[in-house]
């Protein structure tokens, strides 16, 4: 099977991520996954939703098994569970909404007093609540905890209250940390008990937490320095040391607990047992720990299962519920239905001049190890990749590749349509491919076209030369002189910026001889430079502006050509650029008008000019950029953003995925379409 395994990774040991799960942790899930034969992918899902979308995308999996927390928000745990929902893909674990309920404390405990599990007397107290007083209508001592937190967060020896004044100091600081809202309960004293239920598998005896003797602590609780820090000093024996009855009304109150509540495939329960025998329910973990050796491996152990069978027997559960029991038998056939691995066509152009040498025909092109890079990065989502040189027999080996997609980084042969020849032939052929469209890739490959057509985004004045002997419009000195439809700085030198009208019409001969197409002419603008990248298609995510320094102090630096083929010598860059949070708004807001104008989709990258009052100058806009690993502008800026070079290729490989699979679902709709009635001329049915 293809499972991604999601997640949210512990990067410190800090309160506040003490519910994600340690690198460890996750190296473990998934070697045993891998153990048992499946293809595993990891998600970490901090950072953008669209990012996790994207690459679930590109990985298509069978299953989810699903380890992530979220991050804030009081509905962070059913985020992911509901985004998956939505996306058509089974997972692990229970569903959004038990989730929500069981991170709310409060509300779990109102839902099962309704089935007739006892819980100690509470309420929830927020500042609000604390305006109006009542704290001493608690029957004390009480215990205080944050509502919408799991792992201990927030529970200390001073949760534990004796009377209203000091119940009202543990309060103020709780709520300044946790001000959703707090727990107030009665302390019962007595025994700590953990209910594990795992559908795969057996029926587990519970698990007594058993706390050593010499830990000095002023209240029989298990707060967060237990759970965390001094979890030695705590020993987990099952079955626990209690009365066979007691045992018998605790698997009672349990098992209607879990059916309640609606948890699934792996959870547990936490209960306190008093000195009379009488049962508690405490909270709810939909989502255990799965580090080894916590409560859910011991009572696993104790019935003779390990590590790898409980992981196993979560995906068995999982898989029975979604109808893919199939795929756990590597032996039989996999079931038709949604296709997972893609035969992926890379059409590229490949450089085979030295651009170093000042030769600049092939600059756009794409070198070997650029190429092999984005197919091993395709390849680790689990698709085959079929090289496609977009040379002039490419139609030919396009028709014969039986290829599902196009992963398109072709720059083309020649015209200034170059960069659309290949879309237009996936087109033509009816094979989806990566980035924008035909229309988008030849617009901005004109530039002055581009400009024409960006409306209210500012960019510099202009004029197109198409001979350099037109009338001039009465454009601002300094002015810059560019070849019209060409990438990659091509044509731009230091020497490109000229004051006077005879050196701007002598430099744009010299171009239009040279790359036999018009030249640009536009205003200089003096001010920072940035160059900012885009991912996704309708709203697309702006990634972080990087900003192009100078090395040298020029009075009209040029990102020109040279700088972009060696610049270390010329330049450095800084991303994330250190930007005032109205200059980040202004960019971001000027880049995704841009994309969306000009219809670009998937991935984007736009070059910018601010002044220094804050105007926000578009300078050129490139739908099809580079993809060379830790040297290309855009790989630098997803670096800068966190992005690993084969989630930037899997994001953008996602679009394509995307209408490849709205294309099959339409042919499919289609082919359950009943024929139209046959037409009856009045001559028959007079007949």
């Amino acid at each position: 099977m293809r499972i991604a395994l999601t997640y949210n990774v512990r990067l410190n040991s800090s309160e506040e991520e003490a519910e994600f799960d340690s690198p460890e942790t996750i190296d473990t899930i998934a070697r045993t996954l891998e153990r048992a034969g499946h293809h595993v992918e990891r998600a970490e899902v901090t950072g953008p939703a669209s990012r996790l979308v994207a690459q679930l995308e590109a990985f298509a999996p069978d299953l989810i098994f699903n380890a992530a927390e979220g991050r804030r928000g009081k509905t962070r745990r059913a985020f992911y569970p509901a985004l998956f929902e939505e996306l058509g893909i089974p997972y692990t674990g229970s569903d959004s909404y038990t989730l929500c309920v069981t991170l709310d404390k409060a509300m779990t405990k109102r839902i099962l007093a309704g089935f007739g599990v006892p819980s100690p007397r509470g309420r929830l107290v927020t500042r609000e609540s604390m305006r109006v007083g009542g704290l001493e209508d608690f029957v004390f001592p009480v215990i205080a905890k944050p509502n919408f937190e799991g792992s201990s967060k927030g529970i200390s020896q001073r949760s534990v209250a004796d009377d209203a004044v000091e119940l009202g100091k543990t309060l103020d600081d709780l709520l300044a940390t946790y001000p959703e809202g707090v727990l107030v309960e009665r302390y019962l004293q007595g025994t700590d008990v953990r209910v594990v239920r795992v559908d795969g598998g057996p029926k587990l005896a519970p698990v007594e937490m058993v706390v050593d003797p010499t830990y000095p602590r002023r209240h029989e609780i298990l707060d967060y320095a237990l759970k965390h820090e001094d979890w030695r000093f705590v020993t987990r024996k099952t079955p626990p040391r209690l009365p066979a009855r007691t045992l018998e009304r605790l698997d009672e109150l349990a098992t209607r607990a879990f059916e309640a509540l609606g948890m699934r495939d792996m959870a547990a329960l936490d209960f306190r047992i008093t000195g009379d025998g009488e049962n508690y329910f405490l909270s709810a973990a939909p989502l255990p720990s799965l580090e080894p050796e916590t409560t859910v491996f011991v009572a696993m152990a104790a019935a003779g299962l390990d590590y790898d069978a409980t992981i196993r027997a979560v995906v068995r559960s999982a898989c029975t519920r979604a109808g893919l029991s199939s795929l756990l038998d590597a032996t039989k056939p996999r079931p038709k239905g949604r296709r997972t691995a893609l035969r992926v066509g890379l059409a590229f152009n490949m450089k085979r001049i030295d651009s170093h040498d000042g030769d600049d025909r092939e600059a756009e092109y794409d070198a070997p190890h650029t190429i092999e890079s984005i197919t091993k990065a395709i390849e680790s989502h689990g698709h085959t990749v079929v090289p496609l040189e977009a040379t002039p027999d490419f139609p030919r080996t396009l028709m014969a590749s039986n290829v599902d997609v196009v992963f398109n980084i072709a720059e083309g042969i020649s015209g200034r349509n170059r960069e659309a020849q290949v879309p237009n032939l996936c087109e033509l052929l009816g094979v989806p491919y990566t980035g924008s469209d035909s229309a988008t890739l030849s617009i901005c490959l004109d530039k002055g076209l581009a400009k024409r057509m960006l409306g209210d985004v500012e960019t510099p004045a202009f004029q197109v030369l198409f001979t350099g002997k037109e009338k001039l419009r009465p454009l601002r000195y300094p002015v810059i002189v560019k070849p019209n439809q060409e990438g990659t700085s091509k044509g731009i030198t230091t020497k490109s910026v000229v004051d006077d009208e005879a050196r701007l019409r002598e430099l744009a001969r010299e171009l239009i001889e040279k790359y036999g197409q018009p030249a640009l002419v536009e205003e200089y603008v003096t001010g920072r430079e940035f160059t900012v990248g885009l991912l996704g298609e309708r709203r697309p995510r702006v990634l972080p502006p990087m900003e192009v320094v100078f090395l040298t102090q020029q009075e009209r630096p040029v990102y020109d050509y040279t700088c972009k083929q060696d610049c270390d010598k010329h330049v450095r860059y800084e991303v994330p650029a250190k930007l005032t949070k109205d200059e980040l708004r202004a960019i971001e807001k000027v880049c995704r008008a841009t994309f969306m104008t000009l219809g670009c989709r998937d991935v984007a990258r736009i070059d910018l000019r601010m002044t220094s009052d804050g105007r926000v100058y578009v300078i050129e806009v490139n739908p099809l950029p580079g993809l060379t690993p830790d040297y290309s502008d855009l790989c630098l800026i997803s670096n800068g953003a966190k992005i690993e070079y084969r989630a930037l290729i899997g994001e953008v490989l996602s679009g394509a995925i995307k209408r490849w699979r709205e294309r099959e679902e339409g042919k499919l709709t289609a082919s359950r379409e009943p024929p139209p009635p046959a037409e009856t001329t009045p001559e028959l049915a007079s007949n």
